[in-house]
């Protein structure tokens, strides 16, 4: 573990959850990309959601020796789900700004510093992300880069079809966040549940066109967005966030169809699609 670098620290919580099947050697590349940023995040709150293995127990045990108060750990007693550990993460989080982060990306060095710029000149913003380069293995193994929609106005009607954030990017403000009744449960779907709440309420929204997070995928992630077990479940979810959301009944036929043909595909040509159609 590196040295981690001292500084006046921004006033924001860096929001993570961890459970027992993430990686040890992931978890610490994020934590690393997080305690050395240009700017420090005044607290890094990383939620554990349920028991943990031993081995990530004992690092994050030493990640709570070197950076005392600066670290947040809440345990949960048992494996709740990403919706429920992040909204029991958002109440706790001392800070008003609130940067999310997953325990197995890295982030661009500057990531922090570059949003919390942005909060100070928009007063207004509410909700603010980045694109993100995709990779697999090492960050020099480019799959592909994930361009959103810049404008508050662009965010709103990409939101329709699409999630209009890279959750692992998003910088947000607490207030508005539990404002709308906060992350819920809804595997695979919580962040764009919660954006197409705060769109709706017309809190105001940005993406930045900087590459400030790298996101780990590959197989592994496209296993995962096919067969009926993630078929199922995501037509439901589209149909709560269609009720949610801003789109329209044409949306969510389209986007019920665009859902279970990828849902049904090989998982060789789903990540074809992946990389090919759905990124830039």
């Amino acid at each position: 573990m590196k040295r981690v670098k001292t500084m006046q620290k921004l006033a924001v919580s860096v929001l993570m959850s961890i459970y027992v099947k993430e990686k040890p050697e992931y978890f610490i590349q994020a934590m690393e990309s997080t305690i050395n940023q240009t700017a420090q995040p005044e607290e890094i709150l990383l939620v554990k959601d349920g028991p943990l293995t031993e081995e990530l127990d004992e690092i994050i045990r030493q990640y709570q020796e070197k950076l005392g108060e600066q670290l947040t750990v809440i345990s949960l007693d048992e494996n709740q789900g990403l919706g429920t550990a992040l909204a029991i993460g958002v109440e706790k989080c001392r800070n008003s700004l609130i940067a999310r982060m997953d325990t197995d990306d890295i982030m661009a060095e500057n990531r922090l510093e570059v949003q919390y710029q942005e909060f100070l000149k928009n007063k207004d913003l509410t909700i603010l992300g980045s694109n993100i380069i995709e990779f697999e293995g090492t960050p020099d193994n480019v799959l592909a880069r994930k361009q959103m929609p810049e404008s508050n106005e662009a965010i709103r009607a990409y939101s329709k079809r699409r999630n209009p954030f890279n959750h692992m990017t998003v910088m947000f403000k607490k207030s508005a966040v539990i404002q709308v009744g906060n992350y819920q449960p809804l595997p695979g779907f919580e962040d764009y549940y919660l954006w197409v709440r705060l769109l709706k309420k017309n809190f105001v929204s940005f993406n930045l066109q900087q590459m400030l997070v790298y996101a780990r995928t590959g197989a592994e992630m496209y296993s995962r967005r096919g067969g009926v077990s993630y078929l199922v479940p995501g037509l439901k979810a589209r149909q709560i966030i269609y009720k949610n959301g801003l789109g329209k009944i044409n949306d969510l036929v389209f986007v019920s169809l665009v859902h279970i043909v990828i849902s049904l595909m090989p998982n060789k040509l789903r990540g074809s699609f992946y990389q090919k159609q759905l990124r830039n």
